[in-house]
């Protein structure tokens, strides 16, 4: 790692067989508008990758609908396949022209996909593949099989699932041993909060998606700014840093196509809120 003056401090957890920074990296925000096309600017998304990897990230997560497919190219062309970062990426949604997000969690599909997933990232195993949202038109347990079935074949190395119900979860856990959850989950909306109790009681990885939304912040902005005064700190780092104390499972990847908004949300891991700070933030929106 270069030399760097802010550096990842969250505690680490173990995903399969790697272990990593609690904080991590969100890579849909390098892609186009909508997240649709490439960004304007191809070299500068590379190095916010670079970046995060230089401050000590070693989970970046992407999809191969962000883009389409240009997050996992920039990743895979920025950093290759390193053995010290573990990247995650997603299947089961499509894309359109409208920016539209269609789930599509057919086998055939799913197999097809983790092809090209691993033709981008510059890879022959994926480290963590996830099933992106649930699909109607397709059984649930069907698409999770077909993961468990890419693990059994070496494609992946572990498998997660997004935006399930505890239902869901259960169902996932009768197929695969599932290692995340990535469900929406910040200060304001807790609706996973079922899910993530079962996480913490399994020790699966709980990935909240959506960690420090501007809206939801906005809706505790008085305490915000009054904790982040407090500490020199912005909203957003005080998010980031409530989410990092609200579970041991719990693994944030903010995302950002600006360097300078990387090296505050990875300054976030630096920030010791007090225990009371800690209990006002969690009772703000219960």
């Amino acid at each position: 790692m270069s030399d760097n003056s802010i550096t990842n401090e969250s505690d680490t957890f173990e995903i399969g067989g790697s272990t990593v920074h609690r904080l991590g990296f969100g890579a849909m925000r390098i892609t186009g508008k909508d997240i649709i096309g490439a960004p304007e600017d191809e070299e500068t998304a590379r190095e916010v990758v670079r970046h995060a990897v230089d401050c000590g990230v070693d989970l970046i997560d992407t999809a191969d609908s962000y883009g389409p497919a240009v997050s996992e190219r920039l990743i895979g062309e920025s950093i290759g396949d390193p053995d010290d970062v573990l990247v995650a990426t997603k299947a089961g949604l499509l894309r359109n022209s409208e920016g539209d997000w269609i789930a599509h969690g057919d086998p055939d599909y799913i197999r097809n996909q983790v092809l090209t997933s691993l033709d981008r990232l510059q890879t022959d195993t994926i480290d963590l593949y996830q099933f992106h949202r649930p699909d109607d038109d397709t059984d649930f347990e069907d698409s999770v099989a077909t993961f468990a079935e890419l693990k059994d074949e070496g494609f992946v190395d572990a498998v997660g699932v997004s935006n399930v119900s505890a239902e869901l979860l259960d169902q996932a856990r009768e197929q695969v041993e599932v290692e995340t959850v990535q469900n929406r989950y910040n200060l304001n909306d807790r609706g996973s909060q079922e899910v993530l109790e079962i996480c913490e009681d399994e020790g699966i990885g709980f990935i909240p998606w959506a960690p420090i939304n501007g809206d939801d912040l906005a809706e505790h902005g008085d305490l915000l700014d009054e904790i982040a005064e407090n500490h020199d700190a912005t909203r957003r780092q005080v998010g980031l840093a409530w989410l990092l104390e609200r579970a041991d499972v719990m693994l944030p990847i903010p995302g950002t196509s600006d360097p300078d908004h990387l090296e505050s949300n990875v300054a976030a891991s630096q920030l010791s809120l007090s225990d009371d700070e800690v209990q006002r933030l969690t009772e703000a929106a219960d």
